[in-house]
């Protein structure tokens, strides 16, 4: 039986010249397991980046100055040096972060996203994998980097790159799925 995520709403943080495809890949499967997924943004409209080459216009659905934490059950972090570097020094972006991973709300990162979570100060005793060039801010931070396709720690997940995106989806999926079982034990009890 095929996880249901109807209900479900993710945060998908993402600033101009974001990867377009660690925003589209994970955010169509979201949306075909029924999960809500909205662009958060400090921009009203952003570029996508496909590698090198300027991507498609995206319009974000919430600023991210109004963002509230309340409003989602997980985040997904696409990557993309630019929108990595940039995010990572945003303190709306930190807010809304350590709000997420406080209130033990599941992470869901790829390749450069990570630089928000080292940035945000939550990285520590966290075990991750992203792109290479990353594992020396996520070990000063306190994390254990691994190289591997992705990487579950907890209510984390983790990936490396684009290539790594389907593996990365079946267990964000996964994991965003169990979120929800946890939500539905709560209400009930």
């Amino acid at each position: 039986m095929p996880q249901t995520l109807e209900g479900f709403r993710v945060a998908a943080l993402v600033s101009d010249r974001f990867e377009q495809v660690e925003l589209t890949g994970p955010r169509d499967a979201l949306r075909e397991a029924g999960a809500t997924v909205s662009i958060v943004s400090p921009q009203k409209q952003m570029k996508g980046m496909k590698h090198h080459d300027v991507g498609d216009t995206f319009q974000a659905d919430v600023d991210l100055a109004s963002a509230s934490p309340d409003d989602f059950d997980a985040l997904l972090l696409p990557g993309g040096v630019i929108n990595g570097d940039s995010l990572r020094v945003n303190p709306e972006a930190q807010r809304l972060v350590k709000a997420l991973v406080n209130d033990s709300k599941p992470v869901a990162v790829i390749c450069h996203g990570g630089w928000l979570l080292i940035s945000s100060g939550v990285a520590q005793g966290r075990t991750v994998t992203s792109w290479p060039t990353l594992q020396d801010d996520f070990r000063n931070a306190g994390a254990h980097w691994v190289d591997e396709t992705v990487v579950v720690d907890g209510n984390w997940v983790s990936s490396r790159k684009p290539d790594d995106i389907p593996n990365f989806n079946r267990e964000m999926i996964r994991v965003f799925a169990e979120e929800k079982k946890r939500q539905r034990e709560r209400k009930a009890a």
